[in-house]
């Protein structure tokens, strides 16, 4: 991924300042404030907390891709807000990804008063560290706004009555599959979201950073496309 946002920023016409990866994360710091118009954090979970922090601590205006590491949003919303900065945080930058969310609330109200189960898959790359992707917990989410008989969502192979099962696969080099799947005794109703490369992940993060730069503020994929006008 960091590769492929290089890339496509440099086609965009800016400037990489800086470039960090597990070989020389001590130059982070090293960074003079005034060098950086916008951080793109897209790293692992054991990262990617202390990698905002120094961002934002920086008074950078940062966007984070990286999953896996929510249990810590709240201690970074609350930075951001200390520092008056700008955080930009999505599970996934893709256009089309963002738009499937949107299908997935919109059909799951539909589905409202009848007698369907609702499941979901998600296959990545064999690399991909967290499981269920941070892309499936957030369409998990968007269901359990719409369904409320269901608790929540766990992790096949564990069964739990009222949660809505996620099964995490991780074979080749997929850049990401989801399907969501409702059934009943008679029939199965399916939506499903699948990459072609990682491309639009890249080119949205890239995009979230011009928007971000300037801001001030917490935001994500809904106020970059409006999508709550929708």
């Amino acid at each position: 991924m960091g590769k492929e946002i290089e890339r496509i920023a440099l086609e965009r016409g800016h400037e990489i300042v800086g470039r960090i990866d597990v070989n020389n994360q001590h130059e982070l710091e090293n960074l003079q404030k005034d060098s950086v118009d916008v951080g793109i954090e897209f790293s692992t979970p054991a990262s990617a907390v202390g990698n905002i922090k120094t961002c934002l601590e920086k008074g950078w205006p940062v966007v984070c891709g990286t999953t896996g590491w929510l249990e810590h949003k709240k201690e970074i919303e609350a930075l951001c807000e200390n520092q008056k900065g700008a955080f930009f945080y999505a599970s996934n930058y893709s256009i089309g990804v963002n738009l499937f969310f949107k299908l997935n609330q919109q059909l799951a109200k539909l589905m409202r008063g009848h007698d369907y189960r609702v499941d979901m898959t998600e296959i990545h790359h064999i690399h991909k560290k967290d499981a269920p992707s941070g892309t499936a917990i957030t369409l998990a989410e968007g269901l359990l706004e719409e369904i409320d008989y269901m608790k929540g969502w766990t992790l096949v192979p564990e069964k739990k009555e009222g949660y809505i099962p996620i099964l995490s696969e991780r074979t080749g080099e997929v850049p990401g599959t989801h399907v969501i799947r409702y059934s009943s005794a008679v029939d199965t109703i399916e939506i499903s979201h699948t990459a072609h490369s990682r491309q639009g992940f890249a080119q949205g993060a890239v995009v979230a950073g011009e928007w971000l730069a300037g801001k001030t503020g917490i935001f994500g994929m809904d106020d970059l496309l409006k999508l709550n006008d929708q």
